[in-house]
């Protein structure tokens, strides 16, 4: 999991399995990230090889945080990614909880102001 910075935006870029373990790191990085002021977020998913409900939670957890102090959140779910196509992308539209998620392909879209989210 790496942070950085891109056009006033704070990008999360997770890799590998967003499960049981490693799903509590991710909700540090968010909490850490809008504890310094960093209210628009961008949580770049298309390196997630496998996510469980726990990872679900935190996405959820994460929506409901942003949005608590009139942030931004946007993921990163391309179609095509993490080898056989967004695991993640189908895990949430399994749930029904997609169409919650303001979701982009990749990250010089999601930071462009005047981009919009793909449909759910």
């Amino acid at each position: 999991m790496t942070d950085g910075e891109e056009g006033g935006w704070a990008v999360l870029r997770v890799s590998g399995e967003l499960d049981l373990v490693t799903s509590p790191v991710l909700r540090q990085r968010v909490h850490d990230a809008v504890a310094d002021g960093r209210h628009s977020l961008v949580l770049d998913l298309s390196e997630v090889l496998f996510c469980d409900s726990s990872g679900v939670g935190v996405l959820i957890a994460t929506r409901r945080l942003i949005r608590s102090c009139q942030g931004r959140l946007r993921l990163i779910l391309p179609a095509q990614g993490a080898l056989d196509g967004s695991h993640v992308n189908r895990v949430l539209a399994a749930l029904g909880v997609r169409r919650l998620f303001d979701v982009y392909p990749d990250v010089p879209t999601a930071v462009a102001d005047e981009s919009s989210p793909l449909s759910a």
